[in-house]
């Protein structure tokens, strides 16, 4: 069984036992997390669609750590104008764990 779910405006396709990297969540290692924007439920040949989302259906997941992405470098240049500019990001990830996927 799959799902797909959004979480910080991204859409994944999850399930159980997988690990995945999502945009900064406030809670601490070890704690259990409730994803209940859940887009589609897969389990081999039948699928639900949500109108936008999957009535009653919940991910539940557990935070393995808090970690940063890899360094981006944002470079802007304005050609025979003398205008440079670099910039640095990393961006604040929660990698989870899918513990199971729960429909209604």
């Amino acid at each position: 069984m799959y799902a797909v779910i959004e979480t910080g405006s991204k859409q994944l396709k999850v399930e159980a036992g997988m690990n995945v990297l999502v945009e900064k969540l406030p809670a601490k290692v070890g704690d259990e997390v409730i994803l209940d924007k859940v887009l589609m439920i897969g389990d081999g040949e039948k699928a639900t669609i949500g109108r936008p989302v999957v009535d009653g259906a919940t991910v539940i997941a557990t935070v393995v750590r808090q970690t940063r992405g890899p360094k981006l470098i944002v470079f802007k240049k304005r050609s025979k104008k003398g205008y440079k500019k670099m910039q640095g990001h990393r961006q604040n990830l929660t990698e989870l764990q899918i513990k199971e996927i729960k429909t209604n």
